[in-house]
């Protein structure tokens, strides 16, 4: 598959570098490979922090300048890679095109200078999703693969539970030893690790940190940092309150999601909405990397508990605003009392059937996701 965010990418390097972060398995080095002409990790323009002689070819300033495209693989665990980065942009800028990839700490150690500001675009790459894989004419066997098995390329194009299970435990535990290892005290890594497996029973809710406090008996800005943390790695993602002047509505609480859906199997209605977040998320990554727009995605809830699942924002204005059903039901009755109360544009709800129509007075679409997908469009 040629990834969704390739052509903008490679229309990138023409002026700058290009950076591709994002979880760790989800495609970041086959992505780049493919930009080469031969695609292997043999080439000379992939140097691998990783691999100890290309690390002492590094070192000893011994870049391969001759190759029109050079891939730097996990280069932010060198001390220096910044000033490294910015020496060879500088100098060959006219001969080289630059792209990086890491995991997480890309995206963490990236933000602790400014000395490549101007010199680079950011990506953040997302799991497959449903439009990625299927285009516009989505089956149920790739609705059903992408909801068993998750968007990492591993086992989704496996399809096999029990490499799913044994590719979960193997790269939770990459994760643990990789990433947190490296950004955080190791003694609080087994605690990390625990928190990390409550939280998918917590999706699609309220996160509620002193429920938290109180099971792993820790302090509340230690849960916090905690959970901060495992959204740096990309394991979670949490998303604030919509405010809406006329109502009163929630104000700091956010609600929580895995990176990666798959692990909500357990409950079908967390498992559609955690499915449903993750599209959203990459869609409002997709238009900020791209684009430059500020995307925001956010839920709405009042003090009566009323809720609609995700309201998502252009520049600080709403666009639109989703509500996931598992059945065909008629419109739900938070969009009928939001919709005339909140000055959000057009709701949509979505299913897994067939059912299609509109509702003008509740300025509601229902409608397949399949159909949704491409009404956005997504990616």
């Amino acid at each position: 598959y040629k990834r969704y965010i390739c052509r903008h990418v490679k229309d990138d390097l023409t002026e700058k570098m290009a950076f591709i972060g994002g979880p760790r398995q989800v495609g970041k080095t086959t992505l780049a490979l493919s930009l080469l002409k031969k695609p292997d990790t043999e080439s000379p323009a992939y140097l691998n922090w990783d691999d100890i002689d290309t690390k002492k070819s590094i070192l000893k300033n011994n870049i391969p300048h001759d190759e029109p495209l050079l891939i730097f693989d996990e280069i932010h665990k060198y001390k220096n890679w910044r000033n490294l980065l910015k020496g060879i942009f500088d100098k060959y800028r006219n001969k080289n095109q630059i792209l990086v990839t890491g995991s997480a700490r890309l995206d963490y150690y990236r933000k602790g200078g400014d000395s490549l500001q101007g010199r680079y675009h950011y990506y953040r790459l997302h799991p497959f999703t449903l439009p990625e894989i299927a285009g516009n004419s989505p089956s149920k066997t790739d609705i059903n693969d992408l909801l068993e098995f998750g968007g990492f390329p591993e086992p989704l194009f496996k399809s096999q539970q029990k490499f799913w299970k044994r590719w979960q435990n193997e790269r939770m535990s990459r994760v643990i030893q990789d990433d947190l290892f490296s950004l955080e005290k190791a003694r609080e890594v087994s605690q990390l690790e625990l928190l990390a497996s409550v939280l998918p029973e917590r999706t699609g809710s309220i996160l509620s940190i002193n429920s938290i406090r109180e099971d792993l008996n820790a302090a509340y800005e230690t849960i916090e940092r905690w959970i901060q943390i495992l959204e740096n790695i990309y394991l979670c993602f949490r998303i604030p309150p919509y405010g809406v002047s006329k109502l009163r509505t929630a104000k700091k609480e956010k609600k929580l999601y895995m990176w990666d859906w798959s692990l909500c199997k357990f409950d079908k209605g967390k498992l559609f909405e955690n499915f449903v977040a993750s599209h959203l998320l990459k869609y409002c990554h997709f238009i900020e990397d791209t684009e430059g727009d500020k995307m925001k995605l956010m839920f709405l809830r009042d003090s009566e508990k009323r809720e609609i699942d995700f309201v998502v924002s252009k520049n600080n204005k709403p666009v639109f605003a989703v509500e996931c059903k598992s059945g065909e039901a008629e419109i739900s009755k938070n969009i009928k009392y939001f919709s005339t109360r909140a000055d959000i544009p057009v709701y949509y709800q979505v299913h897994f059937g067939n059912k299609k129509y509109e509702n003008t007075n509740y300025k509601t679409i229902v409608l397949p996701f399949g159909d949704f997908c491409k009404k956005i469009p997504l990616v």
